[in-house]
């Protein structure tokens, strides 16, 4: 439970006072958590006539068994900016994912040069309805959300990322379903004695916007929606109200951006947690040990720590744009209803960027297969024609990351350098990740084949396609198949 309170639970003495040097504060500091006192000190150089504000506070603290891992959100009044048509709004602070206290209460401490904490803490900007006298407190349980998936995972944000939520942020009937995340533009990163604090911002987006995301990148729609007043402007301010997508507000910016940008730059997105399985077609199914990778009613074996390992370099830097396309590149977890298409590990960012990339797989034999079926559900199956146009086509690679169970299938162009599956095997797998190696040729029918999962209110499942002389299938699936294995 939260509650609300002005201040918060922080001192109304000042943390914006400084050091605790005036009349009267001399143990001020001492009792004043300094991580905390930092981005406090932050906040008070932005509204320094609010020094108390309005807070929503976690009643039972994270560390002490609570289950929210923010201690503190700080909603502030902003007056926005008439010149740069910048509207009021309320900005929401969050205090938690760094480190506040530096002595691993919550936080291992690592050391004043590197992150302090997971590194940043969150941020959102609230369009404020006329005759609104109070911030309303529901971004604060979202701001919540957000931290849990982070603290669970070990998963952390960056700046371009977006979040699939399928849900209006606000519990209402609003287009603003998912999430971006991008560089607060006011407020500044913030040494503190537990190391470096930056603010990413949550904007609040349209399903549409999400998707032009997903298909190009996410920071080339943050600068759309900078663009549009009515959809951020600048300062990418959510509006709960806006009842148009920035494609509905100016349809030229679908196709003389997004579509020239995937044309030209093809997908940042290397991959997503998704609904999905595999089976191998090609021994009789009661060779279980050796053949059936993973089929739909039976227990799955677990990746190997290595192929794990592999793939999460390949997820912690899966937005990242490389000059040689190599495996690894995905990471998209998925708790609650929380889709993250690419979160860094907080773990593996301490280890070499390359490490994963050159550890032999001895333990585990490759498995070259010669005829494979792949099953999505209808959300990741829509994803396919990105993975294809996106990035195979671009000489790059495509994974999805079962959340229903150890399972992993990654598509390959022939570009990509490091991948078990060849233009010889298209088909292998270590245990129950799969590898797919399709070429330019064979991508492009598949295209044209696929050209309905474009139309999904046209849709009707379960639908298949083969391609019997690849020995491919693909089957979309209801989702109850995936939830229910036994179904």
């Amino acid at each position: 439970m939260e509650g609300v309170r002005p201040g918060g639970g922080l001192p109304a003495s000042g943390p914006g006072s400084g050091s605790g040097s005036g009349s009267g504060s001399g143990s001020f500091p001492s009792l004043f958590p300094p991580g905390l006192h930092g981005i406090y000190g932050e906040c008070r150089r932005l509204y320094p006539d609010q020094p108390n504000p309005l807070q929503v506070t976690a009643i039972l603290k994270y560390w002490l068994g609570g289950p929210d891992p923010l201690d503190y959100v700080s909603m502030y009044r902003n007056l926005g900016n008439p010149a740069l048509n910048v509207p009021e709004h309320w900005h929401y602070v969050s205090f938690g994912l760094s480190d506040l206290y530096g002595d691993n209460r919550v936080h291992e401490f690592t050391g004043t040069d590197g992150p302090s904490g997971f590194g940043f803490e969150l941020t959102f900007r609230l369009k404020r309805e006329t005759g609104e006298s109070a911030p309303p407190t529901w971004p604060a349980e979202l701001m919540q959300g957000l931290a849990r998936y982070v603290f669970q995972s070990e998963n952390t944000f960056c700046s371009g990322d977006h979040v699939s939520w399928h849900s209006p942020l606000d519990n209402s009937e609003s287009r603003i379903q998912h999430m971006l995340l991008t560089e607060d533009p006011q407020m500044q990163p913030v040494q503190t004695p537990f190391g470096v604090v930056t603010f990413l911002q949550i904007v609040g987006v349209c399903t549409e916007e999400l998707h032009a995301a997903q298909q190009w990148n996410g920071q080339g729609i943050l600068e759309l929606l900078r663009t549009v007043p009515l959809a951020g402007g600048p300062w990418l301010i959510t509006d709960m109200r806006r009842g148009e997508t920035i494609f509905e507000i100016d349809p030229h910016l679908q196709q003389e951006r997004v579509d020239k940008g995937i044309e030209t730059d093809g997908s940042n997105l290397s991959g997503v947690s998704a609904k999905c399985a595999w089976d191998d077609l090609s021994r009789p199914p009661e060779d279980d040990e050796d053949s059936r990778s993973i089929c739909i009613g039976t227990q799955p074996r677990r990746l190997s720590g290595k192929d794990t390992e592999q793939i999460r370099e390949t997820l912690r830097r899966g937005l990242e744009i490389n000059s040689k396309p190599v495996l690894p590149p995905i990471n998209a977890q998925r708790q609650n209803g929380l889709n993250l298409d690419r979160a860094p590990s907080r773990k593996d960012s301490l280890e070499s960027e390359s490490s994963a990339a050159i550890i032999p797989h001895e333990l585990i034999r490759t498995r070259q297969l010669e005829s494979v079926h792949l099953k999505f559900n209808q959300e990741s199956g829509a994803l396919i024609p990105l993975c294809l146009r996106g990035r195979l086509l671009h000489g790059r690679h495509f994974t999805y990351k079962s959340i229903t169970g150890d399972t992993a299938i990654t598509f390959v162009s022939t570009g990509v350098e490091g991948a078990f599956a060849t233009e010889e095997h298209p088909y292998a797998a270590h245990g129950p990740w799969l590898q797919i190696l399709l070429t330019e040729e064979f991508v492009e029918r598949m295209l044209e084949d696929l050209e309905d999962l474009n139309s999904p209110e046209e849709f009707k499942l379960p639908k298949e396609y083969s391609w019997p002389e690849k020995k491919l299938k693909v089957s979309i699936l209801p989702d109850a198949v995936f939830d229910n294995p036994l179904h």
